[in-house]
């Protein structure tokens, strides 16, 4: 098993920098994703892993084997990569059971490896004699992953895969094609806009910006310290703060929080995710309150409250109206408009 291995690559279009020499490594039976807004290059890395395009510099390589160095390069039938679009490219004149086998190679059992990889991607049997139109959207997206598996590709590329499917399916749809990679044992890159989608489902999380990357790193070490600011916010809810950094700590308004501060004393900004903020309901301002991890909570007042079903979005007002902050609390029991809480903070802030 061998890594993928990118290394300064770049790709123009005329005058436009679509990728601008980017390194990147995609170790064997892993999942990377790779997120970012529309036109940030994403999609033009994809196509150049899968062979589509050739870069203008730079290297990607497969264990040894060098697929692209420049612009010369392997094409991409002889590449034993496989890959999954947005809308799963069925052929819509085969059943599932001919989709899928179209992949396999001659004189191969097709019946038993149809019946096997319809198990892989969790669907039924009875399925494999119906038209693509007679399945729902998550069903054709696994079909379209059972057919590119067929091939036994040495790395599976899924190019917004999920984007079409209900809000309701993609969770699941994506659980079900992140097994069957890991059980073929298939690395995987993911491109997508959804900065959720890419955290739950990799391994190793790349966010690309103007066609470089911003950061790479583990999914949670990206979104508890990130980089930058504008990192910070693309992945996720934060709330922003300026504060004075001491050994080991902040204080900001939120009170003293625990920091690495690295050495940094002085006025610095903070980051804080939404979730680090309890909110605890107290009958007045000046009413006792659970503490936090400096002695005490810091008040506040609930200025608006939007029901959301399971969630709530909640403003609340803290130090008589200097600041402002958005929060998400569970529905049930949630402070209503005019109440007043006390909020602690948990965990520690990530100071840039």
């Amino acid at each position: 098993m061998s890594d993928l291995r990118i290394r300064g690559v770049s790709k123009r279009f005329g005058h436009v920098t679509a990728v601008g020499g980017v390194d990147l490594d995609v170790p064997a039976g892993s999942r990377t994703a790779v997120v970012g807004a529309s036109g940030s290059g994403k999609s033009t890395l994809l196509r150049l892993v899968a062979g589509f395009e050739a870069p203008d510099a730079g290297i990607i390589a497969y264990g040894d084997e060098v697929l692209a160095k420049g612009p010369r390069i392997i094409p991409a039938h002889k590449r034993g990569i496989g890959i999954v679009s947005q809308d799963g490219a069925l052929f819509p004149h085969l059943d599932v059971a001919e989709n899928i086998s179209f992949g396999l190679d001659k004189g191969a059992d097709k019946k038993a490896s149809v019946a096997a990889l319809l198990e892989a991607v969790e669907l039924e049997q009875r399925l494999a004699t119906r038209r693509p139109h007679e399945l729902s959207g998550g069903q054709q997206q696994r079909v379209a992953l059972a057919r590119a598996l067929a091939r036994r590709p040495r790395l599976m590329l899924l190019d917004e895969p999920f984007s079409a499917l209900d809000a309701s399916l993609r969770q699941s749809v994506r659980e079900v094609v992140a097994h069957a990679l890991q059980s073929a044992g298939v690395a995987s890159i993911l491109v997508t806009h959804d900065q959720a989608e890419a955290l739950s489902y990799a391994d190793q999380v790349a966010v690309i910006r103007d066609g470089l990357f911003a950061q790479v790193g583990p999914p949670r070490d990206l979104y508890l310290r990130p980089l930058t600011k504008e990192t910070a916010v693309f992945l996720g809810r934060a709330i922003l703060i300026l504060a004075y950094a001491g050994p080991g700590y902040v204080d900001c308004a939120l009170g003293r929080i625990p920091a690495a501060t690295r050495g940094k004393v002085g006025p610095v900004e903070v980051m804080l995710r939404p979730e680090q903020v309890m909110v605890h309901a107290s009958p007045s301002l000046e009413s006792t309150s659970p503490v936090g991890r400096d002695g005490r909570a810091v008040p506040g007042v609930v200025t608006e409250s939007r029901f959301e079903g399971a969630d709530c979005a909640v403003t609340v007002s803290v130090g008589d109206g200097a600041m402002s902050l958005a929060l998400k609390l569970p529905s049930f029991g949630a402070p209503e408009v005019g109440s007043v809480v006390h909020l602690v903070v948990g965990g520690e802030a990530h100071v840039f």
